[in-house]
């Protein structure tokens, strides 16, 4: 069957259950071997995987598409049709008792090209940890499918993906693969590149539903932003209910709008696996001097953010309360920052249970999870049993709590209730939870699905908005930025964005996509594969300024500015001065231009000549060669479109603008343009 879409055709062989051709203006672009058309996993009553392509059942052929089907009962109904210039497929499927739909991989396709880095003209853009563009092949051989029990780096939506599409770009346009799923539920979006081209999956986890939402491709003109642009214009139509922008958004503390600098540290230890002694900063208000230099020096209301202030142990979830010290400590410290006019954050951890800290060997809660009978509360395999955590396992070993269970939401929510009573102003409860997403549980005792699907998103829904509910002068956030079903209830979260530098580069696709909405903090930086030097601390300040994010620096006990946080060379010393002058020009321009960085709709960066500087790094990839001058641009609520450029540089830069050439002071940042419309 060939079907047009736009300017572009598909072939798909439904006999042999294989997409055969793909071409764009003539353009062909499928490589020779192709995999199954789907695939599908279902899950027998003790959890015995059955696993079903395409290419092993009998096919009878429909108008839309075809019917498969297997010897084990199940029918499977593909369609693929064509709307305007979008190609839209859908499975649905009639499953035999005693089974449940798990996941289904719709639309698998192998595209004909090499990335850039390899020979090649192209380059995937992924929404990994906020937006990455991977040009070199050689760094993405193999997917890294979601399974249980979880793990921290999953290519999977909502957790390290923010959004539910992906991109292979062209050098003047590119093609689109998203799923537009109102529920928001699961998916693992990936590629791999091999030597026949790269091939795409995207994986839905149905979790024991009859039906996928649909999967659409398209190609487009354009960089990555007309690849998110496709995405952006789904979003928009189908936001998550009771969404507001900023602007419209009167439920939110004044401070957010200020955008504060956050400054985060430890008050026991240096870094993750240090010995849990407390450091200079304890008590709490041993910090306060440092924090008056730096609020005067940069001119700016503080978001302190304590990292090791937990009176159980460090990293060692559910349980928190009381604080180390004591309750009325951190009362008085809290109490003379908001005096000041600054603000409380606090880390926690996210949905573990803690049987044994690795950092206070006294804290172990064996005796409790067998008395309490706790592993009804815990995410289960699918055979029912109960195998320790993954995540963390440096600091902590346990289990992962599922919230969906009666026991487990109880525990999670007593938990944190005193310290959400306390009145922080910052709580980064899901911590370790990236995007703020759970983890997988297949229990068939717990009242949910036996199997990952869309209750996952809504579980998590309801849990941030009853926080929200009960404590409105609290912000909730997560690790990585809130992914796009809880835009609307973790309002300020840890953008992860250096973690791409691991295998491509960072783009500002989170911000794109969603800043009108929300914003972010800069975060702590963890696993930054930049060298210690202050030039990597002051490119990705101006990065985190041009992404709309609030800027973050994080320090040690000394009140000297780490390179990043989890260090562990601390013979190297940043350039203080400088980084806090540099943060001093930024947060200025972020306070008198709040229509753009706190309200505003991120546009496409201007395009300007500047030089490049070379950055060391100490991942895979040893160098970075970057721009000197970042640019950003943003349309306010009533339509003013405003251009930015940064010189992170300590050197003035020449740049070419629009046919002007101009010049960018050092450690600055300019306006290049303002109008009252967006030029197309």
């Amino acid at each position: 069957m060939m079907i047009s879409f736009g300017e572009s055709q598909i072939g798909v062989d439904w006999k042999a259950g294989r997409i055969r051709t793909l071409s764009h203006r003539g353009r062909q672009l499928l490589a020779s071997e192709q995999p199954p058309l789907f695939e599908m996993r279902l899950r027998t009553q003790d959890g015995t995987p059955v696993v079903l392509t395409s290419s092993d059942a009998a096919v009878s052929e429909l108008e839309l598409g075809a019917e498969y089907s297997f010897s084990v009962g199940v029918t499977v109904v593909i369609s693929c049709q064509a709307r305007g210039e979008q190609l839209v497929w859908q499975a649905s499927w009639r499953v035999p008792d005693g089974l449940t739909a798990e996941y289904i991989d719709l639309a698998n396709v192998t595209l004909q090209c090499r990335l850039k880095e390899n020979g090649g003209d192209s380059a995937v853009l992924w929404p990994y940890n906020e937006g990455a563009i991977i040009e070199d092949e050689r760094m993405k051989r193999e997917m890294n499918p979601p399974e249980y029990p979880s793990a921290g780096s999953y290519a999977m939506f909502p957790y390290m993906h923010c959004a539910q599409f992906m991109a292979l770009l062209f050098p003047d346009g590119g093609l689109y693969l998203g799923a537009h799923d109102e529920k928001r539920g699961p998916k693992g979006l990936d590629f791999l590149c091999g030597e026949d081209g790269v091939r795409f999956r995207i994986r839905l986890f149905v979790g024991g539903e009859d039906a996928t939402p649909e999967v659409v491709m398209c190609f487009f003109d354009g960089g990555w932003t007309a690849a998110a642009d496709i995405y952006r214009q789904w979003f928009e139509a189908h936001r998550p209910e009771g969404l507001k922008p900023l602007h419209d958004h009167r439920a939110l503390p004044a401070w957010y709008r200020e955008m504060p600098i956050v400054i985060t540290y430890p008050v026991r230890g240096i870094h993750d696996m240090d010995e849990m002694n407390p450091n200079r900063f304890f008590p709490y208000a041993n910090a306060l001097p440092v924090i008056d230099e730096m609020a005067e020096k940069m001119h700016s209301r503080i978001l302190v953010l304590l990292m090791h202030w937990e009176g159980t142990a460090p990293w060692a979830p559910p349980y928190v309360w009381p604080p180390y010290g004591g309750e009325e400590m951190l009362r008085g410290f809290m109490e003379e920052l908001h005096r000041r006019g600054h603000l409380l954050g606090v880390y926690c951890s996210g949905l573990g249970w803690t049987e044994q800290s690795n950092l206070i060997p006294s804290y172990n809660t064996a005796q409790r999870f067998e008395e309490e009978h706790l592993a009804q509360a815990m995410c289960l395999a699918p055979d029912g049993s109960l195998p320790k955590s993954r995540i963390c396992t440096y600091q902590r070993s346990g289990y992962d709590l599922c919230p969906a269970s009666e026991k487990g939401g109880a525990i999670f929510a007593q938990a944190l209730e005193p310290l959400f009573r306390f009145g922080p102003d910052y709580v980064q409860a899901m911590d370790q939870n990236h995007g703020g997403s759970m983890y997988f549980c297949y229990s068939r005792h717990h009242g949910h699905p036996a199997a990952p699907g869309p209750w996952m998103t809504r579980t998590m829904q309801e849990v941030s908005a009853a926080w929200q509910r009960d404590y409105p002068n609290t912000l909730v956030g997560c690790e990585s930025a809130a992914a796009e079903p809880y835009i609307n209830t973790m309002l300020l979260s840890d953008n992860r964005y250096p973690l791409n530098f691991m295998t491509g580069r960072a783009v500002p696709l989170y911000s794109y996509l969603y800043h009108s909405y929300l914003h972010n903090f800069m975060g702590n930086q963890v696993c930054a594969p930049f060298a210690y030097q202050t030039e990597g601390i002051l490119y990705r300040l101006a990065y985190s300024f041009a992404a709309g994010d609030m800027l973050t620096l994080v320090l040690n006990d000394e009140g000297e500015i780490m390179f990043h946080w989890g260090m562990r060379d601390f013979s190297r010393h940043s350039d203080r001065e400088k980084i806090m002058a540099f943060c001093q020009r930024l947060h200025a321009v972020q306070r008198g231009e709040e229509d753009c960085f706190c309200d505003g709709r991120m546009l496409p960066p201007p395009e300007v000549e500047s030089a490049c500087v070379t950055l060391e790094m100490t991942g895979a990839v040893k160098t970075l060669r970057v721009p000197a001058v970042l640019t950003c641009a943003w349309e306010t609520p009533q339509g003013k479109v405003k251009r930015f450029a940064v010189n992170w540089t300590d050197q003035p830069q020449r740049i070419v603008f629009d046919g002007k050439t101009l010049e960018a002071a050092p450690l600055d940042c300019c306006v290049l343009s303002d109008s009252m419309h967006n030029p197309a």
